[in-house]
């Protein structure tokens, strides 16, 4: 006989009710009649959601409402879908960054782990999404966020195997910051703190890289103390993975279709801004 508890989700109602109501205009839009799901909004929003933060296996969410697999599956990319499209695109970061008084953004890559992916590379007899980097299957994740470690944007999933400066180039960042400060107040300008996975973007005028020690050679003294000032500010960007990764256990590690993974980051994007509106501070440039 199986054995009943009392669980309680870590969420602030409000919030979950305002999504909740996403669910009903959504309903609406595609014209779902009355009674005819098993789910509430209300329930939708809390099973979404028990899959964000606790990271609750499908099957036990399946069981718990008594929906066979294939409706959970439906239930859930419905749920994630309404939800990370209420995360900001790439473009709305950024202005929304320049409009706080930000003098600088963090552009940083992580890694979402998967299950074995066999999905064949460019290299023979190496998974598309295999990170040799970290040495686990995976995707890469890009993330903008603002100097205080908020985050701001999440890109589409890229294979585990591309490199930071690679998945940039492909989910249209490269683009965005070559061209960020170009008709822009001076005022208004801002800098970009990267890592030397990005070496390839140090040409663009808004882009700080860390000084990269030459082959056989040293850096100079001054050089040393530049990149401990950059890496010190850029330390406090990179915080936003690591608040998303603790607030939605869902990226540590998942099972789901590896492609739509930058469906999930953006949900969780979406939530963690309603739960967590960021107080607007006026920061300095680099």
């Amino acid at each position: 006989m199986s054995v009943a508890y009392t669980a309680f989700l870590p969420v602030d109602r409000a919030a979950c009710e305002w999504f909740a109501r996403r669910l009903i205009a959504h309903r609406r839009s595609i014209g779902t009649r009355k009674g005819t799901r098993r789910l509430t909004p209300w329930s939708q929003a809390v099973f979404v959601l028990r899959f964000l933060i606790d990271g609750t296996r499908i099957a036990q969410l399946a069981a718990d409402n008594h929906l066979p697999s294939t409706t959970a599956y439906d239930n859930l990319w419905e749920g994630l879908e309404v939800l990370s499209q209420t995360a900001p695109r790439l473009h709305d970061a950024i202005d929304a960054a320049r409009e706080a008084g930000d003098g600088h953004i963090g552009l940083d890559g992580t890694l979402i782990p998967t299950t074995r992916a066999q999905v064949e590379g460019p290299t023979k007899g190496v998974d598309l999404f295999w990170s040799g980097k970290h040495h686990r299957h995976g995707v890469n994740l890009q993330v903008i966020s603002a100097p205080d470690g908020y985050p701001l944007w999440v890109a589409e999933a890229r294979p585990g195997r591309e490199h930071d400066a690679n998945a940039a180039v492909k989910t249209g960042v490269e683009a965005e910051i070559a061209l960020l400060n170009i008709g822009v107040n001076d005022n208004e300008h801002m800098l970009v703190l990267v890592d030397l996975g990005y070496e390839k973007f140090r040409a663009f005028p808004a882009v700080v890289v860390p000084h990269k020690a030459p082959k056989g050679g040293k850096l100079t003294e001054a050089q040393k103390d530049w990149n401990r000032l950059i890496g010190a500010k850029r330390a406090l960007a990179e915080k936003a993975n690591a608040d998303l990764k603790m607030r939605f256990r869902c990226l540590q590690k998942v099972s789901l279709n590896p492609w739509r993974i930058g469906t999930i980051a953006r949900a969780c994007l979406a939530f963690f801004r309603i739960e967590r509106p960021r107080r607007l501070v006026l920061t300095q440039s680099a």
